[in-house]
């Protein structure tokens, strides 16, 4: 088993992430909290319960804004997802769960993605909007472009957007161009 506590900060906005990630033989399990300024400013919390493959299993998101509170719940059933503990048909064959408003959900598809630069990985996930709670089937793209460098290329909900990340050993984000980098704690 191992344990680590991560850090990333927002480079659009002002905001932060702690997320604490759980790996042992049977999964991985993470908990994160999301402080920001945008949209009037929230918290949000995501837990998440992934395979021993880093494929998600379930997602819970709770945000607290000036709006109010929400909940959402993700959970893979079969080939498909249930949202709120509803069957959603459309999300059937998605892939991959994805939570807008932290790089930690980047992590799924990227460990999955060839090593060899210029391998691409395509995939339908289902998409958790932050802001709003809901979630939408989207398509995403990821190129290896040499060790510890993918591009991100949204081909669904926001086509035309791309970055570039810069990732460690085990896929986790240490940079996403415009949006997010990972930072240490002080000690």
């Amino acid at each position: 088993m191992s344990r680590s506590v991560l850090f990333w900060r927002r480079i659009d906005i002002d905001g932060l992430e702690r997320l604490e990630l759980t790996v042992e033989a049977d999964g991985v399990t993470a908990a994160s909290t999301v402080l920001c300024l945008d949209d009037g400013g929230y918290r949000l919390e995501h837990r998440w319960r992934l395979d021993p493959d880093w494929r998600a299993r379930s997602a819970t998101v709770e945000r607290w804004s000036a709006g109010g509170h929400g909940v959402l719940r993700l959970e893979r059933a079969g080939r498909g997802w249930r949202v709120d503990g509803v069957s959603r048909p459309d999300l059937d064959g998605a892939e991959e769960a994805d939570l807008s408003v932290t790089p930690f959900c980047n992590t799924f598809p990227i460990r999955r993605t060839p090593e060899a630069a210029g391998a691409s990985l395509a995939l339908d996930v289902a998409l958790i909007d932050g802001a709003a709670l809901t979630v939408a089937r989207s398509r995403q793209r990821y190129d290896r472009q040499g060790p510890g460098r993918v591009r991100f290329v949204s081909l669904g909900l926001t086509p035309g957007f791309e970055a570039d990340l810069l990732v460690d050993g085990r896929g986790l984000v240490l940079r996403y161009e415009h949006l997010f980098e990972r930072v240490a704690p002080p000690v």
